[in-house]
């Protein structure tokens, strides 16, 4: 239960770290992109997940990486609707969109293949 709780909590730490890193190019509530956050995004993502199956159920585990999953992508597409907005001059902020560009393809990667893994399961049942 321990591992299952501290997976949980990892895994909402690491989608924190991969949201502020969105919002600080964005200019969203003052936030700041660290390079810190950087490594944490994906780390605490995986590392939370991990921990969670080793602690979970079948049905946990499946219920937690759609989640996952899901959450992953929406920051993905977040990622690519601030890169329209900075290269269309919508959002005329002067940070760098490095950030973006990283969260688009790691979540992308990460939240895609969470979605795929889950899709192919519901076929095969």
């Amino acid at each position: 239960m321990a591992l299952l709780i501290a997976g949980a909590v990892l895994v909402v730490m690491g989608l924190f770290a991969g949201a502020l890193l969105v919002a600080a190019p964005l200019g969203i509530a003052g936030a700041s992109g660290d390079y810190t956050l950087w490594l944490l995004f994906p780390l605490l993502s995986v590392a939370g997940f991990s921990l969670f199956v080793v602690g979970a159920k079948t049905a946990h585990i499946r219920g937690l990486s759609l989640v996952l999953s899901c959450a992953l992508l929406l920051l993905a597409v977040v990622s690519a609707g601030g890169l329209m907005l900075h290269a269309t001059s919508i959002l005329r902020n002067e940070s760098s969109t490095l950030s973006l560009w990283y969260v688009m393809a790691v979540a992308g990667v990460l939240g895609g293949v969470g979605a795929a893994s889950r899709s192919g399961q519901l076929d095969a049942g």
